[in-house]
């Protein structure tokens, strides 16, 4: 049996990429929609976060990613010694996101938390699976309600593939614009995924000082 290859391309992405924190030992970024965070197989897909960035910053390693069309905020080291530090703290969960979405239909309650277990899907997708999944969770708190839409701020209690996306399709509210995890509605509604890394807190590796980042929502 064959395994599935990734047959997607990535259309140009003309947007920069924004420093939002700098100095000798790591950056914080603004990723804009729509460019990978890693250049991919595929020669054409090889415009990326990391490509970018290892132009100016040779010795830049991301600490985490972001899906193709997700924004905001992304945190890359620049030396290995350093990436190890972040990625335990990402792994001890002392690292805090939260997000912003534009969801499909109207949500109900004000707050609550998402609790559906991830497991592989049928490549790309994952899919939730109450035998063979992980336990994932993810805060909610609404923070507008339009016209057949909701805007909520999400915190990810867990870090898995797709989290936030495949939560919102599993509320039965799948995020805007979501091309894995929507309805043809709901990905005809916006020209982009609107979900965005608006926030990160995390110890810095060297100092021990507390950082908190913010990077305001686009849409």
């Amino acid at each position: 049996m064959t395994a599935k290859v990734d047959e997607f391309i990535a259309p140009v992405c003309h947007d920069e990429i924004k420093i939002l924190h700098q100095d000798e030992h790591i950056l914080l970024i603004d990723k804009p929609s729509g460019l990978l965070s890693l250049s991919g197989k595929h020669p054409a897909n090889l415009d990326s976060v990391h490509y970018r960035l290892t132009k100016h910053f040779p010795s830049a390693l991301l600490v985490h990613r972001l899906d193709f069309g997700t924004s905001g905020i992304m945190l890359v080291a620049l030396s290995k010694e350093v990436v190890k530090a972040l990625n335990q703290q990402f792994s001890n969960r002392e690292v805090t996101k939260t997000y912003e979405a534009v969801l499909h239909g109207d949500v109900l309650e004000d707050q609550g938390v998402l609790d559906f277990p991830i497991s592989k899907g049928e490549f790309p997708r994952q899919q939730v699976c109450y035998t063979t999944g992980k336990p994932s969770q993810s805060e909610y708190e609404v923070l507008a309600r339009y016209n057949r839409s909701t805007r909520v701020r999400y915190k990810p209690l867990t870090g898995r593939t797709h989290q936030l996306r495949l939560h919102s399709h599993a509320f039965g509210h799948p995020i805007l614009g979501c091309d894995l995890y929507g309805t043809p509605e709901s990905e005809r509604s916006a020209k982009r995924l609107l979900l965005h890394a608006s926030t990160l807190v995390f110890t810095h590796p060297v100092n021990g000082q507390e950082m908190s980042i913010e990077a305001p929502c686009p849409f």
